[in-house]
Parts: C-alpha cells; sequence; structure tokens
C-alpha cells in the first residue's frame, strides 16, 4: 500500500493542531473515561509546550510525530510511543483528526510509526491497550500484524514485536511481487 501519508515532526508554530485535536469532543470521545464529560484534554496549550519539551526529539526513549497528508501538508492526526519502564515494550497511541476518519489513515500512521519504531529506532516490541468496544481501533491494529496477548477488565492488550514485524512485512513484500508477476 502506497501511504497518503507522511510523518512529520512538529515545530513550536505547529501545535495549532495538537490543540485543535485535544479540544474537538468528536475526536477525544474515545478518552472520554478519563476526561469527563468528552474526552478533551483540559489546557491543552500547557499539554503542547509539555510535549515538546518531554516528547520531541527524544527518540529512542519517546518519539511523537504528526500525520501529515502529501497531497495537499494537511494535518490529519498524531502518533507516539516511549518505553514503558515496567514493561519490555514502548506504548503507543495513534489519533485520527475526527473529520478525517474513514479514509484509511489510521492503518497508514500505523504502519508509519512501526517503521520509524522498527526500522529507525531500534525498538524492540510496541504495544497498546483500549477498550474491547473500539473495534476499528482493534481492526487497523490487526491489519498491520498486532497480536492480541490478553484481556482484563473490558481492556484488550495488543503488540507486534520488531521481529513479528519484520516478517510480516517481508510476507507482505512477496505477495506484491507474487501478484505482479501474473
Amino acid at each position: 500500500m502506497i501511504s497518503e501519508l507522511q510523518l512529520f515532526i512538529p515545530r513550536p508554530e505547529d501545535g495549532w493542531f495538537y490543540v485543535k485535536m485535544m479540544s474537538d469532543p468528536e475526536t477525544m470521545a474515545y478518552n472520554a473515561p478519563w476526561f469527563p464529560p468528552d474526552g478533551c484534554i483540559p489546557e491543552p496549550e500547557s499539554e503542547w509546550l509539555d510535549l515538546q519539551k518531554f516528547w520531541i526529539g527524544k527518540t529512542p526513549e519517546r518519539f511523537y510525530a504528526f500525520l501529515q497528508r502529501k497531497s495537499d501538508g494537511a494535518f490529519v492526526g498524531d502518533v507516539n510511543y516511549h518505553k514503558n519502564p515496567d514493561r519490555d515494550w514502548c506504548d503507543m497511541g495513534i489519533v485520527i483528526y475526527a473529520p478525517e476518519r474513514g479514509k484509511g489513515y489510521g492503518k497508514q500512521g500505523l504502519s508509519l510509526l512501526l517503521n520509524r519504531a522498527f526500522n529507525v529506532d531500534g525498538v524492540s516490541c510496541l504495544h497498546n491497550d483500549f477498550e474491547e468496544t473500539r473495534s476499528a481501533a482493534y481492526n487497523i491494529h490487526k491489519a498491520v500484524g498486532f497480536k492480541k496477548i490478553g484481556r482484563a477488565d473490558g481492556i484488550i492488550h495488543l503488540a507486534i514485536t520488531k521481529e513479528d514485524y519484520l516478517s510480516y512485512e517481508r510476507f507482505f513484500e512477496r505477495k506484491l511481487q507474487l501478484l505482479s508477476d501474473l
């Protein structure tokens, strides 16, 4: 799959997009259990300043990027990962801005993050967890090779190792080669 997106390391002046996403109730609805009533992050401008200070330029411990559409330069979401101090993996996240959902950007964004983590930053394993009711999130994670590693209290845990990712990536490269040879 040719990605319509690219990773974009945001500059301080790009914070307007982060603030816009974190303040949008439709985008942040998944976050409502932790930030009632609508999931929006309180004081997103302050969060943006902290994100710049503690996340941007901190690879391989932490990585953060916007997802940017190549055709027009528009930002459509963000991705991140950070080392979990208690586990042998990096926890990751992805958010697609609500008006941009349903266009395949979640799968493309995850693929870009996996490539960055495993092929550039040397991460050994990525992990994500979320509510079982979020079937779209589950489906895109499974589509790029994540495996279910557990479930508890309505939360599903998924992970993908570098080895699994590289074998999954090679499988699809071989499949594409076979199709092009037909």
